[in-house]
């Protein structure tokens, strides 16, 4: 939490910590330059000053992340919508590169979004719409349904979209309009100290996303806190007490 803050605070000054973490490896980048030159025969590609392409802050990097927000709710719906196997999977404002990604081996996915999307991506259908309205879906039409890292983003205008102080709350109301009773809407914000951090989210209290869904169940909850960890088969009171975690909520809507 602590290194976040201080990464924050050095974007708001406008020193970026990713080149003063390539500065510091640059002497490590010239002394493999030398040995690399040292070592290469002539059956090796030679070194061409021309075509340098330093990459100056993986020396001491991991191998990757198996953690944090886009991580875990990623694979938290992804394997719930596997399990289910629904003859058709509605998504809104998730990230193509990630959970869709997950989603397309299996599944052919309806994506809407408001900005426009360039895609020849087989099983990919795509439709650039409001998501506050929804207006390209008829009430309780929708049998499988996600937003993943989304809502926090309506109304903001970070993405094109019109300033609207309540667009979160219009869009919670419009996927619990089209949901289909006895589908599911796999949905997650990030979660804590409820606060707007103008222009790039918000932050929810758990409580506030259960009142968004009055005509909702729940029937899961799981969350990742503010270490990056993830915590399944928790209730929504079990996040208390996080700065800036997310809340993954698996509604139902129970028949009339």
């Amino acid at each position: 939490m602590k290194a976040a803050i201080h990464r924050n605070v050095a974007k708001a000054l406008g020193v970026n910590p990713s080149l003063i973490k390539s500065l510091r490896h640059i002497p490590r980048f010239l002394a493999d330059l030398r040995r690399y030159r040292r070592l290469a025969t002539e059956d090796a590609l030679p070194v061409k000053l021309g075509q340098l392409f330093p990459i100056l802050s993986d020396f001491d990097d991991s191998a990757g992340s198996a953690s944090g927000h886009y991580f875990h709710q990623d694979l938290w719906a992804a394997r719930k919508i596997y399990q289910r196997r629904p003859p058709r999977h509605v998504d809104i404002g998730s990230r193509i590169d990630g959970f869709i990604a997950h989603l397309l081996p299996f599944m052919a996915v309806d994506v809407i979004d408001i900005r426009p999307l360039r895609s020849e991506i087989d099983g990919l259908r795509f439709v650039q719409d409001d998501a506050t309205e929804l207006l390209s879906f008829s009430d309780s039409s929708v049998d499988s349904l996600s937003s993943l890292h989304a809502a926090e983003h309506f109304g903001l205008g970070r993405y094109g979209d019109p300033i609207d102080p309540l667009g979160h709350a219009k869009f919670m109301a419009a996927l619990e309009r089209v949901l289909n009773p006895g589908g599911r809407l796999y949905f997650s914000v990030p979660v804590g100290e409820e606060r707007l951090q103008f222009n790039g989210q918000r932050i929810l209290a758990p409580q506030s996303v259960l009142a968004a869904f009055p005509c909702l169940r729940l029937v899961d909850f799981a969350y990742v806190d503010d270490k990056g960890d993830l915590h399944p088969n928790s209730s929504p009171e079990d996040s208390a007490g996080l700065s800036f975690g997310c809340g993954l909520f698996e509604f139902t809507k129970d028949a009339v």
